[in-house]
């Protein structure tokens, strides 16, 4: 489940409930002509403390050895956001280690990252985090939450998604053309074997098709004997331009970008997709 830490009110924002804040304490959220973001890359392991401290060092303003160009942190670059991968804070070695650590999201790991939001004044995009249910329920249906979120924030209107919904270009359209995102946020953590089939060719696919930023922070490299992760964090403009990427695929680090609304814009009126193509509705209906 992915969402965002706003660090003046500390707001959650999810697929259950996109309570996304559009001000800062107290101030509207004023778009600007560009803004600085940045997608983090980092080995989850099955300690939330190690990785608590990774994401900790992708963030503050101190010595660490992680690889930025021009920069070692997120906050040092300017950056107003900072995307974290999928399971950012555990990735089990068995089946059934993420369980024992879930908890609810105003528990103590929670807060840790809330904190660190707070302290370093940058917004975190938390990519997927272990959240205890309100029950031992077992969830069956593979699609439990149905909602298409999006958000707004200082970095511009943020779509939601996690990894496995690259594969689904129906959800981005409709995060583009309903809901307005102008950046698709796309945490994952790919396998090696569909990273370096698939992973590249997607992202770049679905920035060309909604003429939309995106932004996919991933996990990398060896996680325990069993679980390697492709890697390969990239920032992708409307035209399908990777605008971010870090030198070495599977490094501990952060790419900076710019966010240019202008960009965003001159792309959609040069080729006007919104206004030529058939809406959902139509195709349901079409005989084919």
């Amino acid at each position: 489940m992915p969402f965002c830490l706003n660090p003046a009110r500390l707001t959650i924002n999810s697929h259950q409930k996109p309570l996304f804040s559009t001000t800062v304490a107290g101030v509207p959220i004023m778009a600007a002509q560009s803004v600085k973001v940045a997608a983090a890359q980092m080995t989850s392991v099955n300690d939330l403390a190690t990785n608590f401290a990774t994401c900790s060092r992708l963030v503050k303003l101190e010595h660490s050895l992680v690889i930025v160009e021009h920069s070692l942190e997120a906050a040092s670059a300017g950056a107003k956001l900072l995307c974290l991968p999928e399971s950012f804070s555990y990735i089990g070695e068995k089946d059934g280690d993420s369980v024992k650590v879930a908890e609810p999201l105003d528990g103590p790991i929670m807060q840790q990252y809330c904190s660190l939001a707070r302290e370093s004044g940058i917004w975190l995009s938390l990519g997927g985090f272990q959240e205890k249910g309100s029950d031992d329920a077992h969830l069956k249906h593979p699609c439990y939450w149905k909602e298409v979120v999006a958000v707004d924030s200082p970095a511009g209107r943020l779509g939601l998604s996690v990894c496995y919904d690259l594969r689904f270009p129906e959800l981005y359209q409709q995060l583009r053309f309903k809901h307005e995102a102008k950046i698709l946020l796309v945490p994952s953590a790919f396998t090696k074997i569909t990273g370096e089939a698939h992973w590249e060719i997607l992202l770049r696919a679905r920035a060309i098709e909604t003429q939309c930023y995106v932004i996919a922070a991933t996990q990398a490299g060896h996680h325990n004997d069993k679980r390697e992760s492709f890697g390969d964090t990239l920032i992708i403009d409307p035209w399908g331009t990777i605008v971010g990427r870090l030198h070495d695929r599977i490094s501990t680090g952060i790419t900076v970008a710019d966010i240019d609304f202008s960009l965003i814009e001159s792309v959609r009126a040069k080729i006007p997709i919104d206004k030529q193509r058939k809406p959902i509705d139509f195709w349901k209906s079409a005989s084919l």
